[in-house]
């Protein structure tokens, strides 16, 4: 199971930091971790991804240089670090697992988080 949290309200050029934390699985070193948003009326679009051991990481195009995925495996835990978010960075972002090795935007994940609501004001 995936718990996503650390969403909110916050103001354009500001920060949030998301977490995924995982329980009763260990997504070790046969899983690969992403983050996908969906805002309203829109598809749900992967926005980033990262193996187990951190040396393979995918970002979508509008939100590289401002967002940073991250792994704690001791924790079991995967987090995003927002920087500089927009408006347009409006969503509802949700944690995955996918037991590949390696991944990219299209690949189809296996177990997913509910969401976590984040929502950049202007």
């Amino acid at each position: 199971q995936l718990q996503a949290s650390g969403g909110g309200l916050v103001q354009a050029g500001g920060s949030l930091r998301l977490s995924c934390a995982a329980s009763g699985r260990t997504f070790n070193s046969l899983w690969f971790m992403g983050w996908f948003r969906q805002a309203p009326g829109k598809e749900r679009e992967s926005v980033v991804g990262i193996s187990w051991s951190g040396n393979k990481v995918y970002y979508t195009d509008s939100v590289k240089g401002r967002f940073t995925i991250s792994r704690d495996n001791a924790k079991n835990t995967v987090y995003l670090q927002m920087n500089s978010l927009k408006p347009e960075d409006t969503a509802v972002y949700y944690c995955a697992a996918a037991r590949v090795t390696i991944a990219a935007p299209t690949t189809a994940y296996d177990h997913w988080g509910q969401g976590t609501q984040v929502t950049v004001s202007s």
